[in-house]
């Protein structure tokens, strides 16, 4: 049995709808869990509203077996989501106090605040720990300390790997529409990915074949190797 997990993340920022901000943080998180065997389903970006993060919450967390999102704003809005209590985490507030001592000013203490049930996942020698409230991880908004939380936890998040095998071709998209159908007939769970490439390059379209099934993968790559034009193939990898 293939051990398959289903990731969704919710964008929260008004900077980055605006087009102040350029996301990165989906890109990463899309790569560390591809790189997991983890299947990213689903990017919804949101404005800082917290009804609309609720509303997010409560679509995309029974459907998914993990929920990533970020910013302030998120800690009410998950709250408001799965219908419960802002509430103080005490440990995390000893540790904010312990850190800012005089100056742990209510601004300050309001890293605290967690949905009620949420706890703290203290991994990967980071200086502060993650929240997690049942199956949704809240990571910060920038990207430098997103990405180092995402990797202190990634290892809570490993499935089967996906097995991945890829095409070079000299012949244009259009040309070999056609036979990557035939391929996809062939084998309907193949993950087949077409990437024409533009400009100066050595190749004119990059083909990508995915499977969790690496002898599947293999018999199709093959299948579709044995229906490109004779020379065509400029690599394989």
């Amino acid at each position: 049995m293939k051990r398959d997990l289903t990731a969704a993340l919710i964008v929260v920022g008004n900077e980055i709808l605006s087009g102040k901000v350029a996301d990165s943080n989906s890109a990463f998180l899309a790569r560390v869990l591809r790189q997991a065997g983890v299947t990213l389903r689903r990017v919804l970006v949101i404005p800082d509203e917290v009804d609309v993060i609720a509303a997010a919450v409560r679509e995309l967390q029974p459907s998914h077996d993990v929920l990533f999102t970020s910013d302030d704003v998120t800690i009410e809005g998950v709250a408001l989501g799965l219908g419960r209590r802002v509430v103080r985490h005490p440990e995390m507030e000893q540790k904010l106090r312990d850190l800012f001592g005089e100056r742990a000013d209510a601004a300050r203490l309001k890293m605290a605040d967690v949905p009620e049930g949420g706890e703290m996942v203290f991994e990967g020698g980071v200086s502060f720990p993650t929240l997690k409230v049942e199956n949704i991880y809240v990571l910060p908004g920038i990207p430098e300390l997103f990405e180092a939380k995402l990797l202190s936890i990634k290892n809570r998040f490993v499935a089967d790997p996906f097995h991945l095998r890829v095409i070079y071709t000299n012949e244009l998209e259009t040309s070999i529409a056609a036979l990557l159908n035939q391929t996809l007939e062939a084998f309907p769970e193949l993950l087949l990915g077409s990437y024409p490439k533009y400009g100066s390059s050595d190749y004119r379209v990059r083909l990508t074949l995915e499977s969790k099934d690496e002898d599947y993968v293999e018999r199709a790559l093959q299948h579709l190797l044995k229906l490109m034009p004779p020379g065509s193939v400029l690599r394989t990898e």
